[in-house]
């Protein structure tokens, strides 16, 4: 299991600082959002899930895609605007998909894809599949209108739905104590009847076992489950980059949580010479999976007219 999740962990990141190394020379072809900081989550959620359980996720969901399994080739490949990427390259970073893996899509719109998951959930419960719907969002999309409608919705309906906040504490440059009166979130979720839980330090074995609990919850029919992980983003909210001289957040704000950097706790429970070696294979991978991308084709022209809704007029 150590083994397992820290190959994850390291992967995501090293995937994530090699995109911030190559995004300065415009080989890829779309804004990333990157997830640097914030793996845990993602890895501790999806090492719960099962084989037939799907997820649906947000613009900063590159750990998301990796840790549920989505091909790292056809990942790069998208990022560049390439044929073989995911979506063909149509979709770029913020519109990853790999439905094979249960990776129902991801959005660039903000609380989007938490109606999508209900609709995906209610489907769910209507065919008596034992399957869960998972919704990854930031803090900031509990702040669109659209989420407490669904959970209002999921609440009432008994959804196998897991609510999964991932709350980095910013909305962008925005500090969530100064666009709420009170930090809350867990107590407000509970009105509704939902069990609703905080995992504060982003420990990926924390994360695993309430995802695990909340998740067997749901199989039993309780309806659905809300999480809150609080982690942290080391880097700029769109870019490669750091960005503290900006202003809306400081360093020394940020220190104490690349401190407690998962990968390195989790990596410093292996023996040394075996996680060298995980790290190997992953740098191996990785180098593929960009060289994949630089060598695939552009779309041709014509891809611009698949894959559309198109209603036949009369």
């Amino acid at each position: 299991m150590i083994e397992r999740t820290f190959k994850s962990l390291y992967r995501i990141r090293r995937v994530e600082e090699e995109i911030a190394r190559v995004y300065p020379s415009d080989k890829i072809k779309s804004p990333v959002h990157l997830s640097i900081g914030q793996e845990a989550v993602s890895v501790g959620v999806c090492e719960a899930l099962q084989p037939e359980d799907v997820v649906f996720g947000t613009y900063r969901s590159h750990a998301l895609y990796l840790a549920r399994g989505g091909d790292l080739n056809a990942m790069i490949a998208e990022l560049y605007g390439k044929q073989t990427g995911c979506n063909k390259g149509k979709g770029g970073s913020m519109h990853l998909c790999y439905p094979s893996k249960g990776i129902m899509g991801t959005s660039a719109v903000v609380g989007t894809t938490i109606p999508h998951a209900a609709g995906y959930a209610y489907a769910l419960k209507l065919k008596g599949s034992g399957a869960v719907a998972v919704s990854f969002f930031g803090e900031g999309a509990t702040e669109e209108g659209v989420f407490w409608e669904t959970v209002n919705f999921a609440a009432l309906k008994r959804l196998p739905l897991l609510f999964l906040c991932e709350n980095n504490g910013y909305a962008i440059h925005s500090a969530f104590h100064t666009r709420q009166p009170a930090d809350n979130l867990v107590e407000r979720v509970r009105g509704f009847k939902i069990p609703a839980e905080r995992i504060a330090d982003c420990d990926v074995n924390a994360i695993r076992q309430a995802a695990s609990n909340a998740l067997k919850s749901i199989r039993g029919g309780t309806g659905p489950v809300f999480l809150e992980c609080m982690t942290y983003r080391w880097r700029e909210h769109v870019g490669p980059n750091d960005d503290f001289q900006m202003g809306y957040r400081s360093r020394a704000e940020a220190e104490p949580w690349m401190e407690n950097d998962a990968v390195r706790r989790v990596g410093e429970k292996l023996d040394p010479e075996r996680r060298l070696g995980i790290q190997a294979e992953v740098e191996n991978e990785i180098k593929a999976a960009f060289d994949f991308a630089e060598a695939s084709p552009w779309p041709e022209s014509s891809e611009l007219y698949t894959c559309l809704f198109k209603e036949e007029l009369a």
